[in-house]
């Protein structure tokens, strides 16, 4: 078995104004890492587009028109959806790329070809609600994805879990009622955008939130996944993990306050693959999301990625 990496060059077509912390470099740099020799083994494929009724599993058509009139409207430039989201021309191909590596990625995992996969696109996609782009993203990929597994492919129990710095709002608002689903995340708080609080539990209890303090650490968040996180996982018995991985609580990070290492993001990856090899077969699925110091980005990737391999090789 392999671990799939899914990208492609249209990600880096997505170019955001100058000074914004979600840019093209952020993809450069965790391509350059992956590239090299520890990731030989990493079976490379191309995202490709997703086409638009997998987007309407989560979106309305709504939604869907409104970011391709932002993008239409761009012309040479930026059209702002928000203070913090812009899209250009590139930003349409890159956004239906990210939707559709993750759709593939559990297409190819569920088929057996791969263990698990790791997909590398921007925009990232938590922050996007049913009819709202923002926090730098378009289209609810993750949740896209975990709808494909559900609708598509006839799983029963997909478990998502989020621990980029920030509260996954989007992920939470696209699976709220869907009760086939487990979606958690950790997150600081208070942070944008400012939910993810305890007591927003989703339509039938399918939605648990952990928030965690500014200047929480290694100690503190092992703490919470070994607490709250891995014993819920285990109670749902997910036959899939999908991972909405944001490297932005490491403590490099310039648009947060926890202090995060790259060691840590490794041993949580460890601890969701042992969830998904005792209910899963080992199959995750991870997307990324956050992270935004560059150097913390690809090392905390790296990281990542290097734990999902040695999983795929076993």
């Amino acid at each position: 078995m392999t671990t799939a990496l899914f990208t492609h060059d249209d990600c880096l077509k997505h170019v955001t104004p100058p000074g914004h912390p979600e840019r093209v470099a952020r993809l450069e740099a965790i391509l350059e890492v992956l590239e090299g020799p520890d990731f030989a083994a990493l079976d490379w494929h191309d995202c490709p587009l997703a086409d638009r009724a997998e987007l309407l599993r989560v979106h309305p058509e709504a939604h869907v028109a409104a970011v391709e009139r932002a993008v239409a409207s761009a012309g040479d430039s930026w059209a702002s959806i928000d203070a913090d989201t812009h899209v250009m021309a590139g930003s349409l191909q890159a956004a239906l790329r990210g939707a559709g590596g993750c759709v593939a990625a559990v297409q190819r995992v569920m088929s057996g070809a791969a263990q698990n996969a790791f997909v590398a696109a921007r925009p990232p996609g938590h922050h996007a609600e049913r009819s709202t782009a923002m926090g730098f993203c378009l289209f609810g990929n993750v949740s896209i994805a975990a709808k494909h597994a559900l609708d598509v492919l006839g799983l029963r129990r997909v478990a998502v879990m989020d621990f980029d710095v920030h509260h996954g709002n989007g992920t939470q608002d696209l699976l709220w009622d869907e009760t086939r689903c487990l979606f958690i995340s950790t997150h600081q708080s208070p942070l944008y955008p400012g939910t993810g609080a305890q007591h927003e539990t989703g339509a039938d209890a399918n939605v648990i939130n952990v928030p965690l303090p500014p200047e929480t650490g290694s100690a503190g968040f092992r703490r919470v996944m070994e607490a709250e996180v891995l014993p819920a996982l285990d109670d749902f018995a997910p036959e899939l993990l999908l991972i909405s991985a944001g490297f932005d609580a490491h403590r490099a990070d310039p648009l947060a306050q926890m202090n995060l290492v790259e060691a840590d993001f490794a041993w949580a990856t460890e601890r969701l693959c042992d969830i998904a090899e005792a209910h899963a077969g080992g199959r995750v699925v991870s997307t990324l999301e956050g992270g935004y110091d560059l150097e913390a980005l690809a090392a905390s990737t790296a990281a990542h990625v290097k734990v999902l391999m040695k999983r795929g090789e076993g």
